[in-house]
Parts: C-alpha cells; structure tokens; sequence
C-alpha cells in the first residue's frame, strides 16, 4: 500500500510515539511505502524524529502547520498538505491530532482518497474549555469526520466520548490500543540500582513516579498537595517528576512552600529511549491528568510491574483496575491520592501483587507489532469496500 500519515508535529508525546511506530512497522513488518507529514516539532517537549529514530520513513514537512489556530497559516497548511498528497497518490490517509486531523482529512477527501482514517488519541474538546471554545472544538471534529471512512479509539472511553458528543455514530470507530516497544519495560528493572543512585534514591525509599509534560491540566499540583500529606506518615516516600514544560517554575515554587524539596527530583525533558530506566527506578506510577486519551505511561508502569495511580479519566479505567492493577480515584482527589500513595509506600506486598498482575494482563495486548497490524486491518477492509 502506499499511505499517508499527517499529525501537526512530532514532538516526544504519546500521539506521536503512536504514530512513529506504525510508520516503521508498515514500512519494516509490511513493506508498504510511507509517509510522514507533519509541521515542525515546536515546543519544549523536543523532537521524537531527532531521537534516532524514523530513518527509514520518509517526511515532508510543512512549516506552517501549527497547532495553535492561525486561518491564514491553517489555510496554506491545507493546500500544502493537498499538493504532497497529489504528488504522493496514496491508497490511504491516516491522520492524527486535532489540526493535523482536520486539514488532513479535508485535503485527502477532495482528493478523493480512497481510505482516510483518524486515530482519536484524545478529543480536541473537554470540560476544561469555555463553552464557545468546546463547542467550535466538538463542531470541527464533526464536520472532519464527515471526510473520513473510519476513527480508531486508543481506548474505548474515546469511542464513548464522541459518540456521547455527536460526533459520530458508533459504528464507525473501531478501538486499537496505542501501541509500544514492550521488551525494555519487562528488563526495566535492571537498570534499578544504578538510576535510583543517580538520582540520589536509596533502597528505603519508596519511589512514585510521574510521568508527563509540566502543562496545564496534566496534574501535578495534585500529587504535591498528596505527597505534602502522605510523606507526614511516610517519610520514605520520594517522588521523581519525568518532563518538561511551561510550568517547571511554578512546580519549584509549589513544591517548596509544601516544604518537599528533599522529596522530589525532577529529570527535565528525557529521550523516550530513557523512560524504561526511570520507571525501573520507581516502584509505583501516578496519573492525574484531568484528560487524556490513555496515557502512554500507565500500561507502561504496568508492563514493568509497577501498580498505578490515576484519576477515573478518558482510558485510564481499562488499564487501572481498582485492587488489582493499582487505585483509581476522583479527579482533583488529594485525600483519597495520599491514602493510596501510603498503602503503597507501606506494604511491599502489594506493590508487587498489583504490578506483577498489570505486566500478564497488558504485555502482549500493548506490543505495538500488534497495534501496527489492526490497524493495517482497518486500511484493508475500507480498500477491499471501496
């Protein structure tokens, strides 16, 4: 086959990492040609395509393709990405994000592609928004998916969302977990000792690690106001925040008036190929994001044996199971995040049970050879229709 990816930028994020490896394993698994559209990888996450990884998957890109919304830049981002798809003349069109979503949809529809599909990693919409912001947000993603033959949900929670909004009737999302390179998970822990001394981590410390960008509505005040309670009974708690972003110094300020600066390391902005090693180091993850599509860092937490932690968002319940796999609590939740974050720092047990129960249940479910393959399912079964 000859297909077509487009996302606004291919920053180090789960979307992204998402997309790279379906690009490759298409490529290497499936010998079909690919490629990649996306603007430039602006912001302080850093750029996934500079990681040494995804030489062998062509790229055009289209500098003005932004994710903020700009209609001049937007609409010669449209007609950029129609002139690489005309001259490309692929089979299918796979799009991913919100405006690499829209404008790719829109430009392989005119073109009459024979198979457009768009992965729902996480609705562009959310309750967090004004009401005239949500609903442009609800009503673009609507008209978009009237350009495209299928949606594929990370996680079902995102098929239920949209279809609660609206967007789509259900029959048309089919839903295929975001998939991973699962073998440095399950050797995570051999690299345990050496990252917890780097880091300035000893064996009596129990290590809750966080996983995400230091951005507005990903949670981190949250699990410093719990930590602030939990370490009043559990001095060995120590906290490792993975990341960078926008919001690192107010996070210094938080955390010292909480009087937890001897409890929390920060890594700043790491490659993905470092993640395996830190969350090796960790004996537990915490997620409080207030939305997201699934978190990578959840079913990576688990694949490594560690339990979780995590607010009842979007996917995070098909991954965190209450008393097997880890807690999942209210969103905004402090007392309930520190009761949890105790029982785990208090009982080794438990910690293993819960981790050791996440790894058999999502290793093989979450092997991204096994995503690259239902989705290349989807692509055969629109082309076998058309």
């Amino acid at each position: 086959m000859r297909i077509a990816h487009v996302i606004t930028r291919m920053i180090v994020g789960g979307a992204q990492e998402n997309t790279l490896f379906t690009c490759e394993d298409l490529v290497h698994e499936h010998g079909d040609e690919v490629l990649l559209i996306t603007g430039p990888a602006l912001g302080p996450e850093g750029d996934l395509l500079t990681q040494g990884r995804g030489e062998q998957v062509p790229v055009s890109y289209v500098p003005t393709l932004r994710r903020a919304i700009h209609p001049w830049r937007d609409l010669r981002s449209y007609y950029a990405i129609k002139n690489i798809l005309r001259d490309f003349k692929p089979d299918v069109v796979h799009t991913h994000s919100a405006k690499g979503g829209i404008l790719g949809r829109m430009a392989a529809h005119a073109l009459r592609v024979p198979a457009i599909v768009h992965t729902v990693h996480g609705a562009p919409f959310h309750p967090y928004q004004g009401r005239a912001a949500h609903e442009l947000f609800r009503q673009c993603e609507k008209y978009a998916t009237g350009r495209c033959h299928r949606l594929v949900s990370v996680a079902d929670a995102m098929t239920d969302l949209m279809v609660d909004a609206k967007v789509a009737p259900r029959e048309m999302f089919t839903t295929i977990y975001s998939g991973m390179d699962v073998e440095p998970f399950l050797h995570a822990n051999e690299h345990r000792d050496r990252v917890r001394t780097e880091l300035g981590f000893t064996n009596d410390h129990v290590v809750i690690g966080k996983i995400a960008r230091l951005f507005h509505l990903k949670g981190h005040e949250y699990v410093v106001a719990a930590a602030a309670r939990a370490v009043k009974v559990c001095p060995q708690l120590r906290f490792l925040f993975v990341g960078d972003g926008v919001l690192r110094e107010w996070l210094d300020e938080i955390i010292y008036e909480a009087g937890l600066e001897e409890h929390v390391v920060f890594t700043g902005l790491v490659p993905p190929s470092q993640i395996p090693e830190l969350v090796g180091a960790m004996d537990a993850l915490v997620h409080a994001s207030l939305r997201e599509g699934l978190a990578r860092a959840l079913p990576q937490a688990l694949i490594a044996g560690k339990p979780a932690i995590s607010y009842d968002i979007d996917g995070a319940r098909e991954v965190v199971i209450p008393g097997e796999t880890g807690f999942l609590l209210e969103p905004k939740s402090i007392d309930p995040m520190c009761e949890a974050m105790i029982q785990l720092a208090s009982d080794a047990e438990l910690r293993e049970r819960m981790g050791k129960e996440g790894q058999r249940r999502f290793t093989e479910q979450f092997r991204h050879q096994h995503m690259t393959t239902e989705i290349r399912r989807v692509y055969e079964e629109l082309l076998a229709r058309r």
